[in-house]
């Protein structure tokens, strides 16, 4: 199932977005009073605009901005209106999503042709992992992918180890949705229950929320942990709410790829230009199709690299490579340029660490400081050490460390009013 725009020309492929960029802006201009004020302001003629370099004419879209006018985004009357979502904002208050009939229709062909990339097919099972409650755009976009895509759907939701075996023993999917270091927790539930879990009918996960390959394609630390034990395919996928797009990693697992019916994408450095090419800078998209909220070069905050070169599955679109980070999380520690996602696959490296969270500050001289939060095991100097060292040797700093009990650590990353798990707070000023 792979749309014949996937595998044309590059040349084809800029033509055919050509074309749709130049509906979305006439679409714009119509309807969007967000997007026809910025016109007006900035002089902008859409006519001229006719190729995606051209779009270097147009200011980007930030999140704050969509959040300061949120109302002003919807190019629809509210009676249209099928489903609401909603993502975190950076002004402390939700930014809220609309999608029409023809949005949700988008969604699930999105999804069907993302889960085929990863190379579910019709009447594979596949168990759900994630929520579909609290306005939450992904579990119910991934519920309408499966059922366009003709698999069958066990909806068991997140966490609760126990639920999920009891569920795979008894329904036998072939896939699981599922955040990667949950299948940790699984792993370690199968062990103490002595469950089978190697010869279960699980073979592949499709992976959410966590990064699973270092920048040149390599498993991460996470990734190898996991298949050291169960030997699944794990294939990474990438989206938000905002694109409303997802860039799904093939069987060769060399990056997400786009799908440009449905998005185009630029990356541009600090001065909002676009970078060179195979170098990294923040991933700005601009959605096509979209009915309800169409975005304009929306800057995502991720940066990320493309990948131009034909992949192997027969494709010939643009991929995304793996996040490197967040740009508004980006930490300048002792000279060293940081993000999370680094951080996080190092501590994954422990078996002695349970759990972490870490926090992000500001010190009385301005600069940041980093405090990583761990339960453990067993609390010991030697866990600590070696932490320390691990840290100093991959990414050339010793952040502070401390033990928190379990009991109290799972609190900060499990708050039942969040849909994801806390492992980073930033309490910079």
């Amino acid at each position: 199932m792979i749309p014949a725009i996937e595998t044309k020309s590059l040349e084809e492929i800029r033509e055919f977005q050509h074309e749709k960029l130049r509906e979305t802006l006439v679409y714009l201009k119509n309807n969007s009073p967000y997007y026809q004020s910025l016109f007006t302001k900035n002089d902008i003629a859409i006519e001229t605009i006719k190729t995606i370099s051209d779009l270097q004419q147009i200011p980007v879209t930030t999140k704050t901005q969509l959040q300061e006018f949120n109302d002003d985004f919807f190019c629809v009357p509210m009676h249209q209106i099928i489903d609401y979502a909603t993502t975190s904002g950076t002004l402390g208050s939700p930014v809220t999503f609309g999608l029409t009939d023809n949005d949700l229709e988008r969604l699930a062909y999105n999804e069907a042709i993302s889960f085929a990339c990863a190379g579910i097919k019709k009447g594979d099972v596949v168990q759900l992992m994630t929520t579909m409650d609290r306005r939450f755009m992904a579990g119910l976009a991934y519920f309408m992918g499966l059922r366009k895509l003709g698999a069958g759907v066990i909806r068991v939701g997140a966490g609760i180890p126990e639920l999920q075996w009891d569920s795979i023993l008894k329904y036998q999917p072939k896939y699981l949705i599922a955040v990667p270091s949950f299948l940790l927790k699984l792993i370690e539930y199968a062990e103490q229950h002595n469950i089978d879990y190697k010869a279960s009918s699980v073979k592949g996960v499709i992976c959410i929320g966590e990064s699973l390959r270092n920048q040149d394609f390599s498993p991460s630390i996470l990734t190898q942990k996991i298949t050291d034990k169960w030997s699944l395919q794990l294939f990474s996928t990438y989206a938000s709410t905002e694109m409303s797009t997802a860039f799904t990693e093939c069987e060769h697992f060399v990056g997400g790829h786009q799908h440009p019916e449905l998005i185009i994408t630029e990356v541009l450095n600090e001065n909002d230009q676009p970078v060179l090419e195979g170098e990294s800078g923040e991933l700005t998209i601009t959605t096509l199709g979209v009915e309800a909220m169409p975005l304009l070069r929306f800057k995502t905050g991720d940066i990320v690299k493309l990948h131009t070169e034909p992949c192997l599955c027969g494709r010939t679109t643009l991929r995304v490579g793996p996040v490197v980070g967040r740009k508004q999380h980006m930490i300048k520690y002792k000279g060293t340029t940081l993000y999370p996602p680094a951080m996080h696959d190092l501590l994954t490296y422990f078996e002695g660490v349970k759990n972490h969270v870490i926090e992000i500050s500001t010190n009385e001289l301005g600069t940041d400081e980093i405090l990583i939060k761990i339960s453990a095991h067993t609390d010991s100097e030697e866990l600590l050490a070696s932490i320390k060292d691990h840290f100093r040797a991959k990414l050339r700093v010793t952040p502070k460390v401390e033990f928190v009990a379990e009991d109290i650590l799972n609190k900060i990353i499990f708050v039942p009013a969040s849909r994801k798990p806390i492992t980073f707070i930033d309490k910079r000023l």
